[in-house]
């Protein structure tokens, strides 16, 4: 794919509806592009735009997705993707603005969605910083702040809040179910994209989840009251920080409704798997930050049902953190943990938060 900056003045002028002259080009992160650089522009690789419309300065980055074979094999899949998120990122609150979705097409050109060959997401450009690297500071300091809790209780805040507004929609609670066993991007995806012959599980183990994961299936399907408005990726490389407890959001996925424990199993997972590569079991700082954000979140939703309904939420986000695609320098015995994890709380008809550690062995 060739990207050239008269084009995007071209497309940027339309959205707004009056010229806009282009600053400079960015790769996401740092690093001017050239034209030359845009001639072999490849897909995934997010771009900051920096231009200037009425003498006012705005930046705004733009999204592809690279075909993988985590759902997203077609180009009518990510497609589908780029589509929902525009019309869905702007309803969330505290989300990153969608600015607009658009496609290339062979020409190059953008805009024309009849001679499409790829879509294209562009977003707001916000400041902050992700919240892992405030895990990764913890990990290292071995050390709590203040501000460490604070901001696990507004993260968990920030559930309770979304997940407050309900839907009766029993159809779209199944799908959900259905797609966290089935999808591409979720268990049964990543458990095809394992490698063959690893020495921290087995054909046979990941067999037993599969099933254990269809069983949870017929259990959750029935408790289509749950329906709820839910974020669908929260973890903490979707969660960008500002000044103290002040966060946005990025990268709403699958749907706009969903079952809850699907957050909060995304985000607490995370916090088990720094223990683990730190302390080797859940302890210290984030065993605090576990408690801290499971319990203001029971506390205030009064929901204990998700006690039973978290599991194989966590077997997806555990085989996650475990694969040696996402984390390839993982010690053995962290992801052996990690899928003793996986199996003993698929097993558990009611998950305790309190006994994460019975769960490892």
């Amino acid at each position: 794919m060739k990207i050239r900056t008269k084009e995007l003045e071209r497309y940027l002028s339309e959205v707004h509806k009056r010229p806009v002259r282009i600053l400079s080009l960015e790769r996401l992160g740092g690093g001017e592009l050239t034209e030359h650089d845009l001639k072999g522009y490849g897909y995934g690789q997010p771009i900051l735009i920096r231009y200037k419309i009425d003498e006012e300065e705005r930046k705004v980055v733009l999204q592809t997705l690279r075909e993988d074979t985590f759902g997203h094999d077609f180009f009518s899949d990510r497609a589908q993707i780029l589509l929902w998120a525009h019309s869905a990122y702007n309803k969330l609150p505290r989300h990153v603005r969608s600015i607009d979705v658009g496609a290339f097409t062979r020409e190059g050109r953008m805009i024309s969605l009849g001679d499409a060959e790829e879509f294209f997401l562009m977003v707001e450009y916000v400041e902050g910083e992700l919240y892992h690297k405030d895990l990764d500071r913890i990990k290292e300091q071995k050390a709590l702040t203040a501000l460490d809790l604070d901001r696990a209780r507004a993260l968990s805040d920030y559930l309770v809040g979304i997940h407050s507004k309900k839907l009766s929609a029993p159809h779209l609670y199944i799908r959900r179910i259905r797609d966290l066993i089935g999808h591409g991007e979720c268990i049964m995806g990543l458990i095809d994209n394992y490698p063959e012959k690893l020495d921290f599980t087995s054909e046979d183990e990941l067999k037993k989840i599969e099933k254990l994961c269809v069983e949870w299936r017929w259990k959750l399907k029935k408790m289509t009251h749950r329906l709820s408005q839910v974020h669908g990726d929260f973890h903490p490389w979707n969660v960008m920080f500002r000044e103290g407890t002040d966060f946005i959001v990025l990268d709403r996925s699958r749907g706009e409704w969903g079952e809850p424990a699907d957050d909060l199993t995304a985000m607490s997972i995370n916090y088990l798997f720094y223990s683990l590569q730190t302390f080797g079991k859940m302890h210290g700082p984030f065993e605090k930050l576990w408690v801290t954000f499971i319990e203001n979140y029971l506390q205030k939703t009064e929901d204990y049902e998700i006690l039973s309904v978290v599991q194989p939420f966590y077997a997806w986000r555990g085989l996650v953190v475990a694969s040696p695609i996402w984390y390839p320098t993982l010690p053995f015995d962290v992801r052996r943990k990690l899928f003793n994890f996986i199996v003993n709380v698929l097993e558990s008809d009611e998950f305790d938060y309190k006994r994460v550690n019975s769960y490892l062995e």
